[in-house]
């Protein structure tokens, strides 16, 4: 099979095309003819050289999330999933096949069924950004009736933030740092917009949600003074991101609102509990509750400059459409 692979790590053109031999499928697993691989800032940071990292493996075949279907089927998993539609998440946790090629081998259970009402692009778009979402917004208590805060309402996980926190019942306030973004936050549902780059973002979130926001779903650390002062008593931040300097912790502001700063990676959530995110993102797939962001298409050939595109902040979702 043709694949996108790295064996050192590094910037983006360390990744090159090659072929490699067809995967079969283990006891428990399935593979999976991956027509589309989705590109997010984990594959690109899992990538790059850094201080104290080194390859675990020989080589790696970039990117957790995809979509594609199911041609062959591992030892215990029910010969009928051949032929099915699938969206795929977290395929290159753990190993070093990931879905930037032509065939992926997968735990069953991380190959979840793609209704046909919905395209490999979008399958390819869930993943990391709409689990990682669904369990920001459920790991402390169900959000309906809430005012909830999703941070950078431009951004993947951002976007699906919106659109699951709509889905639950709650009213939905976002900031954008630009026009262009906003109209993708208002597309996605938020029910007030508030650009972070124009005056006072903390009064302007304050006129919206006078008592305070219930949830706030972060993106930065760097915003969580700002959230000290939006936050409703006993309010709950969830960040799921972090950057390479931690800022200092507004303490005293938390401690008198009682409040809960829960910080999240999706790779730790225990495996009940991402079974619960994925029944939620698939309930709200079938229900046509879910959207995908403007697309950035790359070859399998073009899978660094796919990497540098999301390294370098691209707006929307960037994908690698399979030969």
């Amino acid at each position: 099979m043709r694949a996108a692979a790295y064996e050192e790590l590094g910037p983006a053109d360390v990744i090159k095309v090659k072929e490699l031999p067809d995967p079969d499928p283990g006891p428990g697993e399935v593979r999976v003819r991956v027509h589309v691989s989705g590109v997010n800032p984990t594959d690109w940071k899992t990538r790059s050289a850094g201080p104290g990292k080194q390859m675990q493996f020989d080589y790696v075949v970039p990117n957790q999330d995809g979509a594609g279907v199911i041609d062959a089927v591992g030892e215990g998993v029910d010969t009928g999933r051949v032929g099915e539609r699938v969206w795929l998440f977290l395929a290159q946790r753990g190993r070093k096949h990931g879905t930037a090629a032509q065939w992926t081998c997968v735990p069953s259970r991380q190959a979840v069924r793609l209704p046909d009402s919905a395209s490999f692009e979008l399958g390819a778009s869930l993943g990391v950004p709409a689990l990682t979402a669904s369990y920001a917004l459920g790991c402390d208590g169900p959000v309906e009736s809430s005012t909830v805060l999703v941070s950078g309402g431009a951004g993947a996980v951002a976007h699906y933030a919106i659109e699951l926190a709509r889905r639950a019942g709650a009213r939905v306030i976002t900031t954008v740092s630009s026009a262009e973004k906003a109209k993708l936050a208002e597309a996605a549902g938020a029910h007030v917009v508030v650009n972070y780059t124009e005056g006072d973002v903390a009064a302007a979130i304050r006129a919206a949600a006078p008592d305070g926001v219930e949830r706030v779903i972060e993106v930065a650390p760097s915003n969580l003074s700002i959230d000290s002062r939006v936050l409703a008593p006993h309010g709950v931040i969830v960040l799921y991101a972090s950057t390479d300097e931690d800022p200092s912790l507004p303490v005293r502001a938390f401690m008198n609102l009682d409040a809960r700063l829960h910080t999240i990676l999706l790779y730790m959530v225990r495996q009940g509990e991402l079974d619960v995110a994925v029944s939620e993102v698939s309930a709200a797939l079938a229900e046509g509750a879910l959207s995908p962001l403007p697309f950035h298409r790359f070859s399998l050939d073009q899978t660094g400059q796919a990497h540098r595109a999301v390294e370098d902040g691209a707006v929307g979702k960037v994908i690698v459409e399979i030969d």
